[in-house]
């Protein structure tokens, strides 16, 4: 459905993009994860046809975004993470607009947007400009699929919104998907992954890894320990000052770390730690073993090509 080659963008001296080449199958849920700054909004931007990239080749349903772009524009939805609907319009009126646009009706498509629109219905004579930032989301997202994409392309959707209508989307994501909608989803939340039948983990205008979120947390080999204490702070310094310490990183209420392999006849990795750690008298520790989630995976794959651009390069 959506086939991407050695895509490349940059903004004067900011490479947005560098290299990316993916595809996405029909019916797909297909994630883009990773902070802001990572490309994602770019890339997006160039696969809906609204920006050139500098490099590389794009098509969506057999068409190249550069030449077939009108095609591409009647077949598609884009919901931006910007609200960029009219604000001076009503809920109904911008709903009956981007139908007009697209020569199709409300009533055509309403099973879509059914579930969306019973929620906007109290306000439909409400200026969108006056509207809550979950009820603008969930108008933006309405006026997006109208006209029943083949495509739906959604730029952080979730940013801002509170968990219950977080909850709501990606059930209405997964009701899309059976009316056979090919979604692409960016976000930085990366406990969204799950959410997703594939997801891309981005940094830095490349991609890090692409695969099924349990085959990126399988590929995780490491043992990974979560580790606490009453001084989280000071906790923190210390164990990164581990001789043996291979990754440390603040989790919420706990540091995720991994070790070097240091285990003896006499002793385990924990129990050094442990013993290291009482000695500079931490109270109320605790070090458990726990399973690996996406964010711990990005966290070490981001180290990882951090480690390889710092190399230098070998000229042949």
């Amino acid at each position: 459905m959506i086939k991407v080659e050695h895509i490349a963008k940059k903004y004067g001296k900011v490479e947005a993009l560098q290299d990316i080449s993916f595809e996405v199958e029909a019916g797909e849920i297909y994630g883009i994860i990773g902070p802001d700054g990572a490309g994602k909004t770019t890339l997006f931007r160039i696969l809906t046809t609204l920006i050139l990239a500098d490099k590389g080749n794009a098509c969506l349903n057999g068409w190249d975004v550069r030449k077939d772009y009108r095609l591409i524009r009647n077949n598609i939805g884009y919901m931006p993470g910007r609200f960029s609907l009219y604000q001076d319009l009503s809920v109904e009126e911008n709903l009956q607009f981007f139908a007009s646009i697209f020569k199709t009706r409300i009533e055509t498509n309403y099973h879509l947007i059914k579930d969306i629109y019973q929620q906007l219905a109290p306000f439909k004579k409400r200026r969108a400009g006056a509207l809550s930032g979950g009820m603008k989301q969930k108008l933006a997202l309405c006026c997006a699929l109208i006209h029943k994409p083949l495509i739906l392309f959604l730029d952080e959707p979730t940013t801002g919104v509170d968990p219950v209508s977080r909850k709501e989307l990606w059930d209405l994501l997964k009701q899309l998907k059976a009316e056979g909608i090919t979604l692409v989803v960016s976000t930085s939340y990366m406990d969204e992954a799950g959410r997703c039948d594939r997801i891309a983990l981005m940094l830095k205008g490349h991609f890090l890894s692409v695969d099924t979120p349990q085959n990126i947390v399988n590929h995780y080999t490491d043992d990974l320990w979560a580790v606490s204490s009453c001084n989280m702070s000071k906790l923190l310094t210390d164990l990164k000052n581990y001789p043996a310490m291979k990754s440390c990183y603040a989790f919420g209420d706990v540091h995720h770390i991994s070790l070097q392999q240091q285990a003896t006849a006499y002793t385990t990795s924990q129990q050094a730690l442990q013993t290291y750690l009482e000695n500079l008298h931490h109270n109320e520790l605790s070090i458990r073993k726990i399973e690996a989630s996406i964010e711990d995976c990005f966290m070490e794959l981001a180290a990882r090509s951090s480690l390889e651009n710092k190399k230098p390069k070998q000229y042949v």
